[in-house]
């Protein structure tokens, strides 16, 4: 089975993470991969590419001839590999080299039409003592709380994974017409997210089935400095609520995944800190239990928020 890695970019400005994600996924234990790098309407980066990858044989280029956004260059990659299954990952990711081996092991094992990893965090600037597990999700890692039954260790249907960690036959891929451009842009909302939720939600709408995740595939998200910073963090929670509360709207997807984390961080998470707290007080302890309620509280804001729009 072919697989096809689609990896885009629209700036030379994180070049250099770019090409630790490209070595990364041509580096694979799995040998029939092949690398779709896909230039999102920037005649810097083509020229780049071709210098740097014109003569590799593993490495299909590919360019859009104006910057049309991620979800756009991801489904022309997509449109022009030759995998059987195609993968996606971002330009400031890294893959385990057992990545795609392992994604494969549950297509062949589980008869899934979906497949995706885990995203583990590589702090580049040091890992932020206030940020609790549960939220996680915010800098693109998978968080306390996510998978199956709330086990982010376990394997089984979600609705979807991170986009930096997805994969799909690309023959249900192409039929779906791939992800939902117009996600971001819909009645002109720049801060609207979710594609890799409204992808998920179509399979199961479309062919019974969710993305089947395997926390043995791998990906590292490298989490940036700016991206630790509590005001960031409080925004980004924000329009995730807001997002959140359009997904539901837009694609008719019901909160199931949503309501069992509200219900496990509330009723198992914020009861243990509280406890592990008061049997072993810490700055660190107290500062994560304070976050974890003020990131709650404003996820409820932006969903709130987001409820005066999308009904």
């Amino acid at each position: 089975m072919r697989v096809s890695v689609v990896l885009c970019t629209h700036t030379l400005d994180r070049y250099h993470d770019l090409l630790d994600a490209a070595e990364s996924v041509r580096e694979q234990t799995y040998d029939d991969v092949e690398l779709v790098l896909v230039s999102d309407g920037s005649e810097a980066v083509t020229r780049q590419f071709e210098r740097d990858f014109g003569d590799s044989e593993d490495v299909l280029i590919t360019a859009l001839d104006e910057n049309s956004g991620l979800l756009e260059a991801r489904n022309h990659g997509a449109e022009i590999a030759s995998g059987d299954v195609v993968a996606f990952i971002d330009d400031d990711a890294v893959a385990d080299p057992e990545w795609v081996a392992h994604l494969l092991e549950s297509y062949e094992q589980q008869d899934a039409i979906a497949v995706g990893g885990k995203m583990v965090p590589e702090w580049v600037a040091g890992k932020p003592t206030f940020l609790p597990e549960e939220f996680y999700w915010l800098v693109g890692v998978t968080h306390r709380g996510f998978g199956p039954d709330g086990d982010r260790g376990a394997a089984g249907e979600v609705r979807n994974t991170f986009g930096s960690n997805i994969s799909v036959r690309r023959d249900v891929f192409l039929d779906l017409d791939g992800f939902d451009s117009e996600i971001g842009g819909r009645q002109g909302d720049a801060n609207l997210q979710g594609g890799e939720t409204e992808l998920g939600a179509r399979l199961r709408q479309e062919y019974g089935q969710g993305v089947w995740y395997n926390p043995k595939a791998e990906v590292a998200h490298k989490v940036f400095e700016y991206r630790t910073d509590p005001k960031w963090l409080l925004d980004r929670a924000f329009w995730q609520g807001y997002s959140k509360r359009a997904m539901e709207v837009l694609v008719g997807e019901s909160s199931d995944e949503e309501s069992d984390f509200l219900g496990a961080l509330l009723g198992e998470y914020v009861p243990g800190r509280v406890s592990g707290l008061l049997r072993a007080p810490s700055r660190e302890k107290g500062m994560q239990l304070l976050m974890l309620f003020a990131l709650t509280a404003v996820v409820g804001m932006g969903y709130l928020y987001g409820m005066t729009k999308y009904r």
